[in-house]
């Protein structure tokens, strides 16, 4: 029988272990960041123990960063994880993309930009939304602080072998839907744990045709639906975007053994879902949980459960109502789900000679220094300043709320990022999951608006 793309790269990196028992992967990537790896160092000093592999091992500054006036971080918490990982990278030996370095941002962007996520590899980082990854033709998963400490001492880690979903993706975009749109409607149709056991394989011509950052878009929800990973075969777009990156090494060696990572014809799937998306609409989260959603003309659904009613009461809506009625005060253009360079260049196309509503505060955060020296090249910034929105300095920014960046109690914003739980933007806010099309319609006429109608 064949085997899926997931079996093909989970069984080339088990060391030991049954199948249907934990498996011992060897782990070729783990990226870390300031908020989860403190304690995993302070393990390794308490045991008199190195990194097993530093040259594996790769930092970043991100959750807590400020955007704005980046080097005087007023929170003394976040300026201590901050410090702490850079001490801890000079003393353990890991490469660390330090405050103001060209290649600093958030660790989900970092990563593909600089070559060091490629095709066949794992990758692990202290970090949900580690599935991002996935879309190059990874294993790439979110792990919790103890197992940080695990891969730090031994480079590998014990997990068990989920199940396979595949999610056959055809049909044409219209204009004006986005890979963000295709990963709420999944969720918004199948709930927040249709992934849960599984690893998610995103296939189809839909799929084959979108870019990788729209690809790294839909893998970075996959731990929305539930799902540790998701996964998309890589093909020529994927080549392409790996070729001569900083850390993209041996690539001509290394294209051969990629071409192989493909799901076989007579490989099952445990279980397959289908989708067109040729007549899908612009998406947009009512709740407080991402599956709260709808599309762009449907009225918000009837209270079925405690859940529902808790979270229009927490939002300030009821049952009824459609996107175009909510209040929207913020607009955040940012996050690991929708902040490259492809997503501030269509957001500009709508910003473009226009300017930001008298009832919006709007700020656009690009998610890495590459895509803001990029973008500044480009001309982006300009565009975004002049309209009015606040053109920031890379960080998860706004996405968390770990940082200066939040929206205030009671206000609604508009979001490119890929959470809308309560209080996760600050206390109080009230988060709207969206493309980064819809947020920057949004931001212009102060209400979301069918973007379809204003994407030319």
């Amino acid at each position: 029988m064949g085997k899926t793309l997931f079996d093909k790269v989970w069984n080339k990196h088990v060391l030991t272990g049954k199948e249907g028992d934990p498996q011992l992967l060897y782990i070729d990537l783990h990226l870390i960041h300031e908020v989860t790896s403190p304690q995993a160092f302070e393990g390794l000093r308490l045991n008199n123990r190195q990194l097993r592999r530093p040259d594996l091992t790769y930092a970043t500054l991100d959750h807590n960063v400020p955007t704005v006036d980046i080097f005087n971080i007023k929170d003394e918490i976040a300026n201590k994880q901050i410090t702490t990982l850079q001490n801890n990278a000079k003393a353990f030996g890991v490469h660390i993309f330090d405050m103001g370095s060209d290649e600093q941002g958030i660790v989900h962007m970092v990563g593909p930009e600089t070559g060091l996520t490629q095709p066949g590899k794992t990758i692990v980082c202290g970090d949900s939304h580690t599935a991002t990854h996935g879309a190059f033709g990874a294993i790439a998963f979110g792990i919790g602080t103890s197992e940080v400490e695990h891969v730090f001492a031994t480079q590998s880690l014990w997990q068990t072998k989920p199940k396979n979903l595949k999610i056959e993706v055809t049909g044409q975009l219209p204009t004006g839907v986005y890979a963000k749109d295709i990963i709420l409607y999944l969720i918004n149709q199948y709930g927040v744990d249709f992934g849960t056991g599984y690893a998610l394989e995103f296939a189809g011509e839909t799929i084959q045709n979108l870019s990788m950052e729209a690809r790294m878009t839909i893998c970075n929800m996959a731990i929305e639906a539930g799902a540790k990973y998701g996964m998309m075969a890589p093909d020529d777009t994927t080549f392409d975007y790996v070729k001569g990156r900083p850390y993209a090494t041996n690539f001509e060696y290394d294209i051969d053994a990629w071409r192989e990572l493909y799901t076989d014809e007579d490989a099952e799937f445990d279980r397959v879902i289908e989708m067109d998306v040729s007549d899908l609409e612009p998406q947009v989260t009512w709740g407080t949980s991402p599956e709260m959603g709808v599309s762009f003309h449907t009225p918000f659904p009837e209270i079925e459960n405690v859940n529902d009613e808790r979270a229009y009461n927490y939002m300030g809506l009821q049952p009824g109502q459609k996107a175009e009625d909510i209040n929207l005060g913020y607009v955040f253009l940012g996050s690991c789900t929708n902040a490259r360079l492809s997503d501030l260049v269509e957001a500009s196309h709508i910003i473009k000679g226009n300017k930001v509503h008298p009832n919006i505060t709007a700020i656009v955060v690009p998610g890495s220094r590459t895509v803001k020296i990029e973008a500044e090249k480009m001309g982006l910034d300009k565009i975004f300043k002049e309209a009015g929105f606040d053109w920031r300095e890379p960080g998860c920014s706004m996405c968390l709320g770990m940082n200066p960046d939040q929206v205030p109690d009671g206000v609604h914003c508009a979001s490119t990022s890929n959470r809308n739980f309560e209080g996760r933007q600050g206390k109080g806010a009230r988060t709207h999951l969206v493309s980064p099309a819809m947020a920057a319609a949004a931001a212009i006429n102060g209400k979301f608006v069918d973007v379809r109608k204003v994407v030319v």
